[in-house]
């Protein structure tokens, strides 16, 4: 499906974005980017300034069961890097619950998925694998995932008003993975 009519049908069902409010689960496939067909390893070359956290038990737990819903989903590292650095930038890996006068629309969880938005229940979304699961169900449906920036993967899932945000965290990712991959 092409951006124009993407954004056509979620014009449609009447979602406007803002930072950190998502369009649901995607339906919808990327563009082939200009590298496809070239092989990538399973972490692709990291895009700009970085950012990093220090990470308490809480978060670490959060990325550990990331990885292990991306394993139980039968997907790769690259796809636990992405789903990492998709946490990273929309909730530094803890899971929100309702946010009050600070929460942007009904946005929780660790990929700050929306209920009315067709990601789950709060009950759900805020369950740490099956909001991973709900964000790599998604990943799948983008064409090329695997090949793509992690930045134009995570956004194409997520619809963010900041795009390029999500770059900033895969260098972490991809180290947290690395540690946590094997274990």
């Amino acid at each position: 499906m092409n951006t124009i009519l993407r954004k056509s049908i979620l014009g449609i069902a009447g979602l406007a974005f803002t930072g950190g409010v998502f369009a649901g689960p995607v339906a919808a496939h990327a563009a082939t980017p200009a590298h496809a067909g070239k092989p990538m390893a399973a972490v692709a070359s990291v895009q700009g300034e970085q950012s990093t956290i220090t990470l308490n038990e809480e978060q670490t737990a959060n990325a550990k069961a990331i990885i292990a819903a991306t394993k139980k989903a039968g997907m790769n590292e690259r796809a636990a890097v992405i789903s990492i650095a998709t946490s990273l930038q929309e909730s530094k890996l803890e899971n929100l619950g309702h946010l009050g006068d600070r929460n942007d629309h009904d946005s929780l969880g660790l990929f700050q998925q929306r209920p009315s938005s067709g990601w789950g229940t709060p009950e759900q979304i805020t369950d740490p694998e099956y909001s991973t699961l709900a964000f790599l169900k998604g990943l799948k449906q983008v064409d090329g995932w695997d090949k793509m920036p992690l930045t134009e993967a995570a956004q194409t899932v997520q619809v963010s008003a900041y795009p390029d945000a999500y770059a900033q965290w895969e260098k972490q990712a991809t180290d947290i993975v690395a540690e946590h991959w094997s274990k």
